[in-house]
């Protein structure tokens, strides 16, 4: 005889209820479903964001060198966060790793201010993205465009309403890039403090740092600075050189030509960030003093072998260019002679040190927004020394819009304007993406 009594069955309920749960937890959701469904996509994990719904990271296959598949693959790290397959896609093209992406609070402002899925690429040979061998030849812009060429393609197939790609520096030379190469593939393009450098050592930098930036005033007061910490080399070189030891920072050269390249790279690193002339120590304050400011604004591991970006090294001088050095101020209490050739010299590994400058790049950007009109806006800050090699001179453009924030450094964002400057970029994005 069947016991019907309603204590037992609330035990049975009580037994299968939570293994239901557990079932109902672990079925994928509908974007899963879709992701696992599409060609290259794999490792696909669920990640915790305090902003979205869902998040994923997942590795998509990429050809090393589209042009010659028989070169082999790599597997490209990307992170998904959605909204909804009905809302407009963010693309941040990330010029660098993708490590702080993963973080549950990140969240990127244009996709928050629009309510948009976020698609954030890590750049090919940084972060999880380095191929394996390193073949240095695969490094080149044209191939990385294609990488997003093939993430946009592949994920259009979820997500078919309108694309923003946006990227800060790095990341946005390469939305600037992107839309050159790839027109159609995305309807907006927002660079931020995004330098086209047209060779090497451009050669634009140096005149905006020693005439153009911020005040006279505040120009001699950076070279002023520059000058002591030179005068005082003898009794600060000990300090540099147990920094450098105690860091395990080795170089390609001997250490009072980095202590040199340090103080020139100084006024660069320090307009470039943004640091208030204000907090520069006085020319009589004591040797510890001037000695910890100057290694807080320029640390020597970005000339050491050490140095968190020789991927970036590699691609500067290869194809996006880089900035000079303007020596004549300092000439007299200089241990190098010239500063020219600094990147190949100092900052490549030896082996790769006879790399050869390719303009091909600048040359096509330049012509693609002289000949087209884009829907691009453009970012940069006044006192940022990368703005003097920015696209600040387009002219007669209706849809390419270019803002400088007065005083402005590598930090600007839309976020840095004024209230009413603020609303003005955010309509048009708008406007452009309900057309």
């Amino acid at each position: 005889m069947k016991n019907t009594h309603p204590l037992f069955l609330w035990a049975i309920l009580a037994l299968l209820l939570p293994l239901q749960l557990v079932q109902a937890a672990n079925l994928p959701t509908e974007l899963q479903q879709k992701l696992q469904g599409l060609p290259g996509i794999s490792d696909i994990k669920a990640m915790e964001s305090d902003a979205y719904p869902e998040k994923y990271v997942f590795f998509i296959n990429q050809l090393l060198d589209p042009h010659h598949p028989e070169a082999g693959n790599f597997k490209q790290r990307v992170i998904l966060s959605h909204v909804g397959f009905d809302r407009p896609t963010v693309l941040v093209t990330e010029g660098y790793a993708a490590h702080y992406a993963t973080s549950p609070r990140y969240q990127e402002k244009l996709a928050r201010i629009f309510n948009a899925n976020l698609v954030f690429v890590e750049y090919r040979y940084f972060g999880e993205s380095m191929p394996e061998p390193c073949n240095w030849d695969y490094l080149t812009v044209e191939n990385s465009l294609y990488d997003l060429h093939n993430i946009t393609t592949t994920l259009k197939q979820l997500y078919a309403q309108k694309w923003i790609s946006t990227g800060i520096s790095k990341g946005g030379q390469t939305t600037m890039f992107y839309r050159a190469y790839f027109p159609d593939d995305v309807d907006i393009s927002i660079p931020y403090v995004a330098p086209l450098n047209k060779s090497l050592e451009d050669g634009r930098h140096e005149p905006f740092i020693a005439g153009k930036v911020s005040t006279s005033e505040n120009r001699k007061r950076v070279q002023d600075f520059q000058l002591e910490v030179l005068k005082r080399k003898d009794k600060l070189m000990p300090m540099f050189e147990k920094y450098c030891t105690d860091k395990g920072y080795t170089f390609r050269i001997p250490v009072a030509e980095v202590y040199d390249f340090n103080i020139l790279e100084y006024s660069f690193a320090l307009w470039q960030w943004g640091t208030p002339v204000s907090n520069i120590p006085s020319t009589s304050a004591d040797d510890k003093t001037i000695f910890n400011h100057f290694i807080a604004i320029c640390e020597p591991d970005y000339f050491s072998e050490q140095s968190p970006y020789p991927s970036f090294n590699v691609q500067a001088a290869k194809e996006l260019g880089y900035y000079g050095y303007d020596i004549k101020p300092f000439k007299k209490y200089l241990t190098i002679k010239t500063s020219k050739d600094y990147l190949r010299r100092v900052m490549l590994p030896a082996e790769l040190s006879g790399i050869k400058f390719d303009a091909t790049l600048y040359k096509k950007v330049v012509k693609f927004l002289k000949e087209n009109d884009p829907e691009m806006i453009y970012i940069y800050g006044g006192d940022d020394p990368w703005t003097a090699s920015g696209v600040t001179w387009l002219k007669d453009k209706k849809n390419i819009k270019v803002y400088v924030l007065p005083g402005g450094s590598h930090r600007t964002r839309i976020g840095s304007f004024d209230t009413k400057t603020q609303e003005e970029i955010k309509a048009q994005i708008k406007a452009w993406l309900d057309k």
